[in-house]
């Protein structure tokens, strides 16, 4: 085995001049252990992927199953396959009537990637709507709806005729009109901070885009798959989006994303001109298993009926002075300090103990806890305890 810093460092790409660098070996439920036998609490989920725990049996096993049938044989939309049609049935009986269409992906950013071009082609229209302080991904349409600017600049110019408003700002709700294609926004902000919005706003939202012709597109990258207590977190606001984008705990540890909207506009995507979207590996057959076992643990294991009161365990026990906020919807945490420094410290000195926190990229002075919704609460109580101590020895 091979885990030499120096071949990470300069044979691998690396996206910051100060990475992680822990060295895993294998991981299973909460754990990641390094190849000393070291062991470490993974709070952030592989920054919100593992919902389920890292190699959950079920998924493991369903991943070797399709192994056995075959692997990749046809660009997406062309061959019928039984895993792809199993995955899309189970996904759309989890979901309102009118997001009964998927468009299986890669990840997240070709999730919104392609949620986008579905609103313009399907409305004729060319202006997008999305949030400041929003992350919808790293390629040039995502990042163009992106609110980051210090992450956009160097990358210009990017797509024309994006607009920005305050997210949970109703004030701001006009700028919406009847030339706009789509507003775009995560259902929780996540990268800003773990920012929920009221339900007023959402319910504002829905009925201006309505008024408007405007499609919604509801971001739930992040906080879907059960993170927030429901499946989806737009369940808990009485609102429909007219396209849903979903990855990251979709795959549960493989990669694959969604975009989901009803037959009707999706079917836009198939004339004028044929392929109007196209993928090469989107609906790769591994992860489509991957997936539907995922959606299945969740069901099976009842893994939502926790997720709440596992939430505000770690907020009860989470309660020091230099903690100035903590925001909290289910088990998706933005913990508040006075500076990015500190916040640093801590997780620094937290990874030395074997649980691993993070930042979040707009909003260095937080750090993130998005634990697997199986963790359970005698983990909860250790991970708090290590956390705490953390905090004090990083003053």
């Amino acid at each position: 085995m091979n885990f030499d810093k120096e071949v990470f460092l300069n044979n691998l790409a690396q996206t910051t001049q100060q990475p992680y660098l822990i060295s895993i070996e294998r991981a299973q439920g909460i754990y990641l252990f390094a190849p000393d036998g070291k062991r470490y609490m993974d709070l952030i989920s592989g920054i919100a992927v593992s919902n389920v725990g890292h190699r959950h049996p079920k998924v493991v096993q369903a991943i070797k199953d399709q192994l056995d049938k075959h692997l990749h044989i046809m660009v997406f939309g062309e061959y019928i396959q039984s895993v792809s049609n199993e995955l899309a049935l189970k996904l759309t009986s989890l979901l309102p009537a009118s997001l009964n269409c998927c468009y299986f992906v890669n990840s997240g950013t070709e999730a919104n990637e392609g949620a986008l071009k579905l609103a313009k082609r399907y409305t004729g229209r060319t202006e997008i709507v999305s949030c400041k302080k929003s992350y919808h991904g790293s390629t040039h349409g995502s990042l163009s709806v992106s609110g980051n600017e210090v992450k956009k600049n160097a990358f210009r110019p990017l797509l024309p005729d994006v607009r920005f408003i305050e997210f949970n700002n109703p004030d701001d709700l006009q700028a919406i009109t009847d030339r706009t294609a789509c507003v775009i926004m995560e259902t929780i902000q996540g990268d800003a901070g773990v920012r929920i919005p009221s339900n007023d706003y959402l319910l504002a939202v829905r009925k201006r885009c309505d008024e408007t012709g405007a499609l919604l597109i509801l971001d739930e990258i992040q906080c879907g798959m059960g993170r927030t207590g429901t499946l989806f977190a737009f369940e808990q606001f009485g609102i429909v989006p007219d396209i849903l984008t979903i990855a990251k705990a979709f795959g549960g540890g493989l990669p694959i994303g969604a975009f989901i909207a009803d037959k009707q506009i999706m079917e836009s995507l198939t004339h004028n001109p044929a392929l109007g979207h196209i993928t090469t590996f989107g609906g790769n057959p591994v992860c489509c298993a991957s997936a539907l076992a995922t959606l299945q643990v969740i069901e099976e294991e009842q893994l939502l009926a926790k997720v709440e009161s596992k939430g505000k365990l770690f907020e009860d026990l989470l309660k020091h002075p230099h903690i100035r906020e903590i925001r909290r919807i289910g088990l998706m945490f933005a913990i508040d300090f006075d500076s990015a420094e500190r916040v640093n410290r801590i997780v620094q000195v937290a990874k030395e103990k074997g649980v691993i926190c993070y930042w979040f990229l707009s909003h260095p002075y937080s750090f993130r806890i998005a634990p697997p919704l199986t963790i359970t609460e005698e983990q909860i109580r250790e991970a708090c305890d290590l956390i705490l101590q953390s905090i004090e020895e990083a003053d």
